[in-house]
């Protein structure tokens, strides 16, 4: 049977900053286990790995240069994704964990088949809405800008 260590509750999904990096323009979440905002050594942390994962050029080869990262301070580790839009739909996500109270020791999850929580999913669902609305289906034609102002700040 299963047992839960507690019950689900809302966490605060923060926007933090439209983060600049060689030609893309990531936004950047905050998401965290009984506080407002993850610490600030992971979200630095967080920027390294994103740093070294974002393919150059930001632009061309099917790139926008844009996307996301979300910075996830959890109840018994951090959680890191860092993902961009490429080829109109398709979303390339890279994940990396490290132990609570680590934050610095992040390493890489992709191949571990580890994809998100149900806290990320739910800001991932929020940008692939955004990434809908704005690009796919937006009848004035894409808009980059317009996905980029769109942000989430909400518990969830």
């Amino acid at each position: 049977m299963l047992q839960l260590l507690e019950p689900y509750k809302a966490r605060p999904v923060r926007f933090l900053e439209l983060w600049r990096h060689l030609g893309w323009r990531i936004k950047l979440y905050g998401i965290a286990y009984e506080k407002e905002a993850p610490e600030a050594n992971l979200i630095s942390a967080a920027k390294r790995v994103a740093a070294d994962r974002l393919p150059q050029p930001a632009s061309g080869q099917g790139r926008y240069g844009v996307g996301f990262v979300g910075v996830h301070e959890g109840r018994g580790a951090n959680f890191v994704f860092v993902d961009w839009w490429a080829d109109e739909n398709e979303l390339h996500h890279h994940v990396y964990i490290s132990p609570s109270g680590a934050g610095e020791h992040l390493e890489y999850a992709t191949p571990s088949g580890l994809i998100a929580c149900v806290w990320d999913m739910g800001l991932i669902g929020f940008e692939r809405d955004c990434w809908v609305d704005m690009i796919l289906a937006n009848p004035k034609g894409p808009d980059l800008e317009g996905y980029l102002a769109r942000r989430l700040n909400e518990d969830i």
